[in-house]
């Protein structure tokens, strides 16, 4: 199979390897003629980055970054991302990375033009309405991981560094203009990022898929989702050169990311809050949250789990799709319970409180109130 395609849905998204070399292409298309590069510090003083630069710069478009980005980007990042952005005069972002530098990428493309403060753009109702449409600037989004998504969604998640708080920024205008989806930048990932990442991916598919809500292309493209992690991880977790699996868990992370229109879930309400207090990564802790999450939305789920592992071929039903989490798990070496993953005298209470809070909530299966998520957090601990 030639794994190289352009298509349209959601957004433009050239993918394939080596496409890297059309990103001042992709600029232009997207109207950008003085771009900043966003990342996070870790990927910055990176050769893929590097190189990206200099394809920016040969084709007359600079070569101006912005990396002070955190594991969980806050809002004091994006303060400081926006006063190089306006000071510079730049007229569009490069997304560039993985969840955690195109959310902050995005978020700084969406507030270049808004004069309300940040908060005031919270997904809550129609918020998103209070934003001056000409004010966000156009996005060219380049993802380095195959996990959140990012770069196929239309918001981003930034902690509030007071409350410590996960907060979903949202606007249509967020999807990114122009997408470029090239494989050969994931083949440097260390293996629990691949692992943290691709489950990211897996619990997006698996949350879509048992939504309440009705949305059948995203059910679809969650259930197949779901089988090119179940393929295609274990080889990219056991050779990070092997371009197939990376090509095709790309897409997984892109498919999960869309699928997701249909709604999240519980894993999603207890993570957020975990990494916002915690600073635990994102997909990783998804993956420590879903064993206990598969068995809390037992009943309503259990049919249609039964249906998804049919068709990813895994025996046993339910029952048997959930040995199945826990083996993969395993097998990534994906710690058991948030205490291995170093959450250490966690307030119950909060945590509880935000997860609540937490838009994921009104997707779950299983309706959550307090006591439920909170015994959900003892259980993991």
């Amino acid at each position: 199979m030639n794994l190289v395609g352009n298509w349209n849905y959601p957004t433009p998204i050239r993918f394939g390897a080596g496409r890297i070399a059309e990103i001042a292409d992709a600029c232009a298309t997207a109207g950008i003629k003085k771009p900043l590069l966003v990342t996070d510090r870790g990927l910055g003083p990176m050769e893929i980055t590097s190189r990206t630069l200099d394809l920016l710069e040969v084709a007359g478009l600079g070569r101006a970054m912005f990396s002070e980005v955190d594991p969980n980007p806050t809002d004091a990042n994006v303060e400081a991302g926006l006063k190089v952005y306006r000071d510079g005069g730049y007229d569009g972002v490069v997304a560039f990375g993985g969840g955690s530098g195109l959310d902050l990428a995005k978020t700084l493309a969406f507030m270049a033009g808004q004069s309300r403060p940040l908060w005031d753009f919270e997904d809550v109702g129609d918020w998103w309405t209070r934003a001056d449409p000409a004010g966000i600037h156009p996005i060219v989004a380049v993802p380095t991981t195959a996990g959140t998504g990012s770069e196929v969604g239309r918001a981003s998640i930034i902690t509030n560094s007071e409350t410590h708080e996960k907060k979903i920024i949202f606007h249509p205008k967020m999807l990114p203009s122009v997408v470029i989806c090239d494989p050969e930048l994931t083949v440097g990932m260390p293996k629990f990022i691949t692992a943290g990442t691709g489950l990211d991916a897996f619990a997006h598919c698996v949350e879509a898929y048992c939504s309440p809500h009705y949305h059948p292309m995203s059910q679809g493209i969650a259930l197949e989702g779901m089988r090119l992690v179940k393929d295609y991880l274990p080889r990219a977790y056991a050779d990070g050169t092997d371009i197939e699996a990376r090509a095709h868990m790309m897409s997984a992370a892109a498919m999960g990311a869309t699928g997701f229109q249909k709604g999240l879930g519980a894993i999603h309400a207890l993570s957020h809050p975990i990494g916002a207090v915690h600073h635990t990564h994102h997909g990783t802790t998804n993956a420590v949250c879903m064993p206990a999450v598969l068995q809390f939305n037992r009943a309503p789920c259990e049919g249609i789990l039964a249906q998804a592992a049919a068709y990813l071929g895994i025996d046993g039903g339910f029952d048997g799709f959930c040995a199945y989490v826990d083996g993969l798990n395993d097998s990534m070496a994906i710690p058991r319970t948030l205490t291995d993953l170093g959450v250490t005298n966690p307030d119950l209470d909060a945590l509880t409180r935000s997860a609540l809070n937490d838009p994921s909530t009104g997707g779950n299966p299983v309706e959550m109130t307090f006591d439920n998520t909170r015994a959900l957090f003892e259980a993991l601990l």
